[in-house]
């Protein structure tokens, strides 16, 4: 995020000293969208990348500040157990504390997390990788599909908690919505696209029953391992740049195409991922998470701009968001 977020620093810096980082400087990182983060550095040159998550922005688990907390908890324990895993390297897991937790909470309304600092460079999403890139990427995700399954992870919830939002807020266009600066604009553009939007989450609703009804099995999967959260470096010992998979926030069980569909561009990927994995990517799965992606982003939007909120950098890049992603669900 570009904007820091109300969080006392010297909280921060008292929640860091469990992984023997409180006297570190911090270094705020405007990077990334959803979440907040510093880089710590020691007098002794130990460098760690510190994350804060906002407890009221994590609805993927339902409920409140607790429930989210105790998702979050659940997907980092997962990350770590992975990473334990032989082969299973290309995995960022957080750091774990002195008493064993890889994330705490940091007042009624944080969670921080703390991570090794890898050098390398980022992509962005929406970024075309190179033949070379996707094949390296859709390889380290028949890896990490083949995983065994980390006792706390959670199982990808159906669409219809996502679509109940949005559904409400298609019945509630017809009167202003007062959350803040862009709560009217939003209505507006919801409006001028219900019956677009109505028919997307009723295409949603018929791809999952499809693809529930064939009992396809469900694997570990990573969630977003679009470029932005793919990180090259060099390793020695490795011919070119070495992928590293990060943001395991939204580490889930779920059916192998949620995560192809971001890396895989045509029926070569589709190929290259079959002898890897022995799974056969399928088309109807395909295009569920992709729709799915769009719907819930059009959500995290609305339920952002139709609660209190004010003109800042983030709010103004949600809103491009919002515009791009109603422009695409609606073509």
């Amino acid at each position: 995020m570009q904007d820091r977020p109300d969080l006392d620093e010297r909280a921060l810096r008292q929640a860091l000293d469990a992984w023997e980082l409180g006297g570190a400087r911090l270094t705020y990182a405007p990077v990334g969208f959803g979440d907040y983060h510093w880089i710590a550095e020691t007098g002794a040159g130990r460098r760690a990348f510190v994350t804060v998550a906002d407890l009221t922005h994590k609805d993927q688990w339902g409920g409140d500040a607790d429930a989210a907390f105790a998702g979050l908890r659940a997907a980092m324990e997962a990350a770590v157990a992975l990473r334990a895993q032989p082969g299973r390297d290309f995995v960022v897991a957080p750091l774990t504390t002195r008493d064993g937790a890889a994330v705490r909470r940091l007042g009624p309304r944080f969670a921080v997390s703390v991570f090794p600092y890898e050098s390398g460079e980022a992509g962005a999403f929406g970024q075309e990788l190179s033949e070379a890139e996707r094949g390296a990427l859709l390889d380290l995700l028949a890896t990490l599909h083949r995983s065994a399954v980390p006792e706390p992870l959670a199982e990808l919830p159906p669409p219809s908690p996502t679509g109940d939002v949005l559904r409400r807020a298609l019945a509630e266009c017809g009167r202003p919505w007062r959350g803040g600066p862009f709560a009217e604009p939003a209505r507006e553009v919801v409006a001028d696209a219900a019956a677009a939007l109505r028919e997307r989450l009723a295409e949603c609703d018929e791809l999952a029953a499809e693809v529930a009804g064939r009992g396809a099995r469900r694997v570990v999967t990573h969630g977003e391992p679009h470029p932005g959260n793919v990180l090259r470096r060099a390793s020695a010992g490795h011919a070119g740049d070495r992928p590293l998979l990060v943001d395991w926030d939204t580490v889930r069980l779920a059916h192998p195409e949620r995560d192809l569909w971001l890396v895989a561009t045509g029926p070569a990927d589709l190929d290259r991922y079959a002898r890897a994995s022995g799974h056969t990517p399928d088309p109807a799965a395909l295009a569920l998470y992709a729709l799915r992606w769009d719907l819930r982003d059009v959500t995290e939007y609305l339920t952002w701009f139709r609660g209190p909120h004010e003109r800042t950098s983030d709010t103004e890049a949600g809103w491009s968001g919002l515009c791009e992603t109603v422009a695409r669900l609606t073509r």
